[in-house]
C-alpha cells in the first residue's frame, strides 16, 4: 500500500477498481498481495477456501510493482491477486481435484488459462477448495473439508468451485477462476453474492484441467462485479491448437451493441413447474419488475418439451463415465481411498453399457437443438441461477441444484450469474441471463445494466 487505505475497503473493491487504484499509485501489488494474504490467515480456518499457497506470491506482487515502476506493464491484469480452482494446473503445487491422493502430485507446467492470466501480469496466490473429484454442487469435501458460505457459516457456498466463490466473496483474492461444467461457477455465485460467468463453450482452453465432460467443461471466472468478468475474459479468450475442444473464431466475439428495443428476452412460462422455490420465485419477479424496459421485447417460452431433471441427470451420466477413466488410478489407490459417495457415483457410470451413454449423449444433443430453436425466438434466456437459496450444509446436497444451470452447459451457450437479491432468510441469490455462442459481451453488457438497476450486491468483503 501507498497510503492509508482501508483493508476493508481495498480487499472489498473490484479488480476494475483496483487496477485503476494501482495505475494511479493509490497502491501497490505489494500491498493488495498481503492484504489478501492476511486475509486467507484470518479468515481460512473457518470459511476453508484455500487448500495451498503459493508461496512466490509476494515475490510475483513485487515484481509487477517493479514494472509498474518502470512503465512497462506487461497485460491488462498486472498486480491482481488471483485464486485459482484445485483442478486447474499451476506449476509448483499439487493438484488434488480434491483427492486424497494427490496431495503431493505437483503440476509441472500452468494450464492454459492460468499462463495466459500470468502472462498478463496477476499474481496466483493459490489454489481454492473443491467438491471431491469436482463432481458436485455442495464444497463438502469429505478429505479437506466443507468450504462455508462467508455470508454465513454453516451454510454451503455451493459447488464444485465453492472455494473460489467464497475467496472472491470474502474478498480473499481480486477474482478467481472455476470450472463450470453444469454450472459449477455459477450456482456458487449465486449462493455468495457474487457474479460468474461461463462463456461460449471451447472460447478459453481447458487444456491443463482435470477433465470432467469433455463436451461440457469450460473455465470459470468469479469476481465481485460485471466488469471484472469482462476484462478477465478478454485476457483469457483465445485460441489453443493444443486444446481439442478449443474454437478457432472466424470473427471475434460479437460487439456489446444489443439495441434494448430491439432485444428479445425470453422468460419461463411457469418457474413453479421446473421446480423454482416460491421465494426464489418472488425475488425473480421482483427484479424483472425492477429491470422492466431494459428487457426489451418479453417473450414466453416453452419449456414443456424440455425436461431439466432428466438432462441434468443424462449430462450426469456422461460427467460419471469420464471421470471414471480420468480417475482410474486414484480408484485403484487402496492406500488413499476416495469417499464412498464418489465411488458409487462412478460405479453406477461402469455398471451401465455403451448404449446407456450413446442415449444420455443423445439427451445432451437435444438440449443443442433446443437453444438453437430459441435463439430463433430470442435473444437472452432469463432465468434465476439456482432454484433456491443456500441451505446449511448439514442438510446434505440437494439433487436439483444444477437443474437451471445445466441447459447452458449443454447448449454450449456462455452465461452469467449476477446478484438479484436477498430472500427472506437473508441469502443471496442469482439472476441467470443465457446467450446464443459467442454473445458473451453482450451477454455481460445486459449482465451490467440488470447488475446498475437491481443494485443487489452484498457488501464485500463479506463476514468481515
Amino acid at each position: 500500500m501507498t497510503d492509508s487505505s482501508n483493508d476493508d475497503e481495498l480487499r472489498g473493491a473490484t479488480a476494475f477498481q483496483q487496477l485503476h487504484w494501482l495505475a494511479s499509485g493509490r497502491i501497490d501489488s505489494v500491498g493488495l498481495t498481503a492484504a489478501c494474504s492476511a486475509a486467507v490467515a484470518r479468515r481460512n480456518g473457518e470459511i476453508n477456501a484455500f487448500l495451498a499457497l503459493d508461496d512466490s506470491a509476494a515475490e510475483q506482487a513485487q515484481a509487477s510493482d517493479a514494472r509498474r515502476r518502470e512503465g512497462r506493464t506487461i497485460g491488462r491484469l498486472d498486480g491482481l491477486v488471483v485464486a485459482i480452482k484445485d483442478n486447474l494446473d499451476v506449476v509448483g503445487l499439487p493438484t488434488t481435484v480434491g483427492l486424497p491422493g494427490r496431495r503431493h502430485r505437483v503440476a509441472s507446467a500452468d494450464a492454459s488459462a492460468v499462463a495466459r492470466l500470468r502472462a498478463a501480469g496477476a499474481v496466483i496466490l493459490g489454489k481454492t477448495n473443491l467438491d471431491e473429484g469436482a463432481l458436485g454442487t455442495f464444497s463438502a469435501n469429505p478429505h479437506y473439508g466443507a468450504v462455508n458460505n462467508p455470508l454465513r457459516i454453516g451454510y454451503t457456498a455451493g459447488g464444485s468451485s465453492g472455494g473460489s466463490a467464497a475467496a472472491v466473496a470474502a474478498g480473499l483474492a481480486s477474482f478467481a477462476l472455476g470450472s463450470d461444467t453444469l454450472g459449477s461457477a455459477r450456482i456458487p455465485a449465486s449462493h455468495c453474492g457474487i457474479y460468474a460467468l461461463k462463456p461460449t463453450h471451447g472460447g478459453i482452453s481447458t487444456r491443463g484441467m482435470v477433465r470432467a465432460a469433455r463436451r461440457l467443461d469450460s473455465i470459470g471466472i468469479l469476481a465481485r462485479s460485471v466488469e471484472d468478468l469482462s476484462i478477465v475474459l478478454q485476457v483469457l479468450d483465445a485460441h489453443d491448437p493444443a486444446d481439442p475442444r478449443s474454437r478457432k473464431r472466424r470473427v471475434a466475439l460479437a460487439p456489446p451493441d444489443w439495441e434494448p428495443g430491439r432485444l428479445r428476452s425470453g422468460f419461463v412460462r411457469d418457474l413453479a413447474s421446473i421446480g423454482v422455490s416460491p421465494q426464489v420465485r418472488a425475488l425473480f419477479d421482483s427484479a424483472i419488475e425492477r429491470v422492466g424496459g431494459a428487457f426489451g421485447h418479453r417473450v414466453e417460452v416453452d419449456f414443456s418439451d424440455y425436461d431439466f431433471a432428466r438432462t441434468r441427470r443424462a449430462a450426469l451420466l456422461v460427467m460419471e463415465a469420464e471421470l471414471g477413466a480420468e480417475l482410474h488410478a486414484d480408484l485403484a489407490d487402496t492406500q488413499h481411498p476416495v469417499s464412498p459417495r464418489l465411488r458409487a457415483m462412478l460405479d453406477f457410470a461402469r455398471s451401465k453399457s455403451a448404449v446407456d451413454y450413446a442415449v444420455a449423449d443423445r439427451v445432451l444433443d437435444a438440449a443443442v437443438l433446443k437453444a438453437r430453436r430459441l435463439a430463433s425466438e430470442i435473444d437472452v434466456l432469463i432465468l434465476p441461477t439456482v432454484s433456491h437459496g443456500s441451505y446449511p450444509l448439514a442438510d446434505g446436497e440437494r439433487a436439483s441444484d444444477a437443474d437451471l444451470t445445466s441447459f447452458a452447459s449443454l447448449a454450449g451457450c456462455p452465461a452469467v450469474s449476477v446478484p438479484m437479491g436477498i430472500l427472506p432468510d437473508g441469502m443471496p441469490a442469482g439472476l441467470q441471463l443465457v446467450g446464443a455462442p459467442g454473445s458473451d459481451l453482450r451477454l455481460l453488457e445486459l449482465a451490467g445494466i440488470c447488475a446498475a438497476t437491481l443494485d443487489a450486491t452484498p457488501c464485500y468483503p463479506a463476514g468481515g
